[in-house]
C-alpha cells in the first residue's frame, strides 16, 4: 500500500494544482526517519521555485507534478506516504511542503508515517532512465491482454507473484493481485506457463474491473487507517474486498468454501480454494 487505485485517487485529488506556480519547496523538520529527497534541497528549490505546474500525472505507483521547465517532481508514497492538499492526519509525520500561487489551493503536502517514500525532482532524461519502458511495464489500466500474455506466458513463476513485477505491468500490488485473481477464478500459485488463453483473458478483464472499481471507491483504507485521499478522507473499497484479509470468512462468490491465506514471495495471498481451483489445462 498504496497501490495503483490509491495513487490514482491521490493524483485526481491533487490535480487541482495544475496551472499553479511554485513559490517555495521546503523540507519540513521531522524527528522521524528522514525520507529520500533528491537533489539536495537548495538545488531542488533553485530548479522548482517559479515554475508552473503544467500537468499532474502518474507513473505506476507514483504521482508526478510535471513542470513547464520539463522537470518533474515525483512523489513515491511506498508504504505509508500521502500526497495532500489539505491538513494532514497529524503534523508529526509531515515531510515536504510545496507552497503555491495562482491556483485554487495554496499548499501541497507530502506526509509519510514510516518514512519509506521519496520526493525527487527529475529531468526528462532522468525520468526516462528511472521509469521508462525498460524499467516499468505498461500501466495496469492500459495494458492490452495479448501484451500481458506475451510478457508472462513462458514464465514459470506463480501468477500472483508475476503480477507484482512492476517490469511486467505497473501499478498492481499485493492487495489487488489477490482481488484480481479471485474475480478471474485463477489459483494464485498457478504457473504462468500453464495458463490458457481464456484464463489470460479472464485475468486481463479482472484487472480492469477491479482497479476501476477500486478507483471509484477512492482506494482501500486498511485497519491501520494510514491511507487517505488528497483531502485526508478514507477510501471505501476496503468494504468491497472479495478475499483480501478475509481468511476464514465464507467466499462471497460461491458461498461454499472459506477463504484461505498462504504466503508467496514473503507476502500474504488470499484466495478461495473452490472458486480458484489449481487444476488447469495447458494453453
Amino acid at each position: 500500500m498504496p497501490e495503483l487505485p490509491e495513487v490514482e485517487t491521490m493524483r485526481r485529488g491533487v490535480a487541482v494544482v495544475t496551472g499553479s506556480t511554485i513559490e517555495m519547496v521546503q523540507l519540513v523538520p521531522c524527528d522521524c526517519k528522514p525520507i529520500r529527497v533528491e537533489p539536495k534541497i537548495k538545488t531542488f528549490q533553485r530548479r522548482a521555485v517559479g515554475k508552473r505546474i503544467h500537468e499532474v500525472g502518474r507513473v505506476g505507483k507514483r504521482v508526478l507534478l510535471q513542470l513547464d521547465s520539463g522537470d518533474s517532481i515525483v512523489f513515491e508514497p511506498r508504504m505509508t506516504g500521502l500526497v495532500l492538499v489539505t491538513d494532514p492526519p497529524n503534523v508529526d509525520h509531515l515531510r515536504f511542503r510545496v507552497a503555491l500561487s495562482g491556483g485554487r489551493v495554496r499548499e501541497l503536502w507530502y506526509w509519510d508515517r514510516r518514512g519509506l517514500g521519496s520526493v525527487r525532482l527529475l529531468s526528462p532524461r532522468q525520468l526516462e532512465e528511472q521509469f521508462g519502458p525498460h524499467k516499468l511495464g505498461p500501466d495496469a489500466l492500459l495494458i492490452e491482454c495479448e501484451s500481458l500474455r506475451e510478457r508472462l506466458k513462458q514464465s514459470r513463476r506463480a501468477i500472483k507473484v508475476a503480477l507484482l513485477d512492476q517490469r511486467i505491468v505497473a501499478g498492481i500490488g499485493n492487495l489487488y493481485a489477490s482481488e484480481i485473481l479471485h474475480l478471474a477464478g485463477i489459483h494464485p500459485a498457478q504457473g504462468c506457463h500453464r495458463l490458457t488463453r481464456q484464463q489470460w483473458q479472464a485475468i486481463h478483464a479482472a484487472i480492469g474491473e477491479i482497479l476501476h472499481t477500486a478507483i471509484r471507491y477512492e482506494g482501500s483504507t486498511l485497519s491501520d487507517g494510514t491511507y487517505r485521499n488528497a483531502l485526508n478522507q478514507s477510501g471505501g473499497y476496503q468494504n468491497e474486498h472479495r478475499v483480501y484479509d478475509r481468511a476464514g470468512d465464507t467466499c462471497p462468490r460461491c458461498a461454499q468454501a472459506t477463504i484461505r491465506r498462504i504466503v508467496q514471495a514473503q507476502r500474504s495471498t488470499f484466495f478461495c480454494p473452490h472458486c480458484q481451483s489449481r487444476r488447469a489445462r495447458r494453453g
